[in-house]
């Protein structure tokens, strides 16, 4: 393969790109949108909710989908229709054709994203270039949402938000054409080796509903919260007693891979969050046009991209990626830590650049955790451990923004009923929606270091326990025959 093996990796970089992009392009044209288009406001977050719904919850099934079908060919499918859908939403005329476009990106890029890692994993089966083949990819995912802000800001203010759907249209086309002659071919399991047709529906529509239950704004949440549980709750009976389950639960016996998937929903559920709300302040509180929030925003992508691409790999190498992520924490816990002071009158230089240059943080977590996540995935478990790893970064995405944005709205609704502005208190709201965030990255950091301790690292000490213990144990062997002898 040899050169061609880094062609590929651009070819995924970039599919993932169009896909990351279109996730945070949409947060500064919302407004617009809802002006042209006459969407409520409560209709408009399902312009977002539409995609993360469709997103979040075929991930797994795309997954296995990829190990049973070929990933190549699953991942050429996804990128197909999600052009297509982007076509329709570059389009769309109303609501209802908007929100059925939006479904159809989100499941177009599940089943992109789902199998790219796992593609990915088994481009670069050595460690050291696999370590910077994912800082490569991850900074498309890290910096992506940050630049996806910023084109969307340039695009609706130059030209109409349209583009920013229409913008997807070549860098789709030109992933296509370089997929099918660079991306390896592979032939897959086959449907007998896996076909779990229950567990699949089981999982699906327990991912839906759940993910449903945390952006809801309507009914009772709570009882909508128990369906999805009663339905996962039998997926996982399923995959206990299938004979060819869906997701083989033994992906789940790495210490690593489980560790850093459930840290993964406290990380990202935070880190999004911070991207959305932040875009929220400068617009509402301190008045900054589409463009201006774009721009920015781009002090982040750029720290992001300076760290992941130029060192994020080596630090890895030398020190692990247990090490390198708890570093990234702690720099993406201080710069939400910064945030829980912001002003109402906020000076950019002073108050929100730091955070910007802080947020490089995200350049380090981002490879180390999906190192973690894919560390224990065999070779015919890839895309099953690809489509995992994903769900939980969809998941900690909705849950995330839902509970943080739920819970500055309500704060925001309690400073007005006392009488006081709205800028101050819709700061008040985000102020306490960023103490939140900061609490989850240290639980995240306190996580780390306890669930995540390698396996060389385990075996040393395992190694150190034993050789203690045969040390007393000789000891006290020696100490009985000289108290016989005498």
């Amino acid at each position: 393969m040899g050169q061609n093996r880094w062609v590929a990796l651009a070819v995924l970089a970039t599919g993932m790109l169009m896909v990351i992009l279109d996730g945070s392009i949409v947060t500064v044209a919302m407004p617009v949108m809802q002006r042209d288009l006459g969407f409520t406001p409560e209709a408009l977050t399902w312009v977002i909710n539409a995609y993360l719904i469709a997103f979040g919850s075929l991930l797994l099934l795309a997954g296995r989908l990829g190990d049973l079908l070929g990933r190549k060919r699953v991942l050429i499918a996804g990128t197909a229709v999600f052009v297509a859908a982007s076509v329709l939403a570059g389009v769309a005329n109303g609501p209802a054709m908007l929100l059925a476009a939006r479904f159809l990106q989100g499941v177009g890029g599940a089943m992109f994203s789902a199998v790219s890692l796992g593609i990915l994993v088994t481009l670069f089966p050595a460690q050291g270039e696999r370590s910077r083949a994912i800082g490569v990819f991850s900074f498309t995912g890290a910096a992506g949402a940050s630049l996806g802000q910023v084109l969307g800001g340039v695009l609706t203010d130059a030209l109409s938000w349209h583009w920013i759907f229409l913008i997807n249209v070549p860098i789709g086309v030109a992933t296509l054409a370089l997929a099918v002659p660079y991306l390896p071919a592979d032939r897959g399991l086959g449907l007998r080796a896996g076909a779990d047709v229950l567990g699949a529906l089981l999982v699906t529509a327990g991912l839906m509903t759940g993910i449903y239950a945390v952006v809801q704004t309507r009914g009772d949440r709570l009882v909508t919260a128990g369906v999805a549980v009663v339905l996962l709750g039998g997926f996982v009976l399923r995959q206990a007693t299938a004979r060819n389950p869906l997701m083989p639960l033994r992906v789940l016996r790495s210490r690593q891979v489980a560790g850093a998937n459930a840290l993964q929903v406290l990380m990202i559920g935070a880190m999004f969050s911070f991207q959305i709300l932040i875009a929220l302040y400068m617009q509402r509180v301190l008045h900054y046009t589409a463009l201006q929030t774009g721009l920015a925003m781009l002090p982040a992508a750029l720290s992001i991209a300076a760290v992941s691409l130029g060192v994020s790999a080596r630090l890895i190498q030398r020190f692990g990626e247990r090490v390198v992520l708890i570093a990234g924490l702690v720099l993406l816990t201080a710069a939400l830590g910064w945030l829980t002071r912001l002003p109402s009158d906020a000076r950019y230089v002073a108050d929100l650049l730091p955070v910007m240059v802080l947020i490089a943080g995200g350049g380090l977590v981002l490879p180390a955790i999906t190192g973690l996540g894919m560390s224990g995935a065999k070779p015919d478990d890839a895309g099953l451990a690809s489509g995992l790893f994903n769900t939980t970064q969809q998941l900690g995405m909705a849950i995330g923004v839902a509970a943080l944005s739920t819970v500055a709205a309500a704060r925001t609704s309690a400073q007005l009923r006392t009488g006081a502005s709205e800028a101050v208190a819709l700061t008040d709201g985000y102020r306490l929606a960023f103490t939140i965030g900061a609490v989850l990255l240290a639980m995240s950091i306190a996580g780390s270091a306890v669930l995540l301790r390698s396996p060389a690292r385990a075996a040393t000490t395992d190694a150190v326990t034993a050789a203690a213990r045969s040390d007393a144990a000789g000891a006290d062997s020696a100490g009985r025959v000289e108290a016989h002898r005498e």
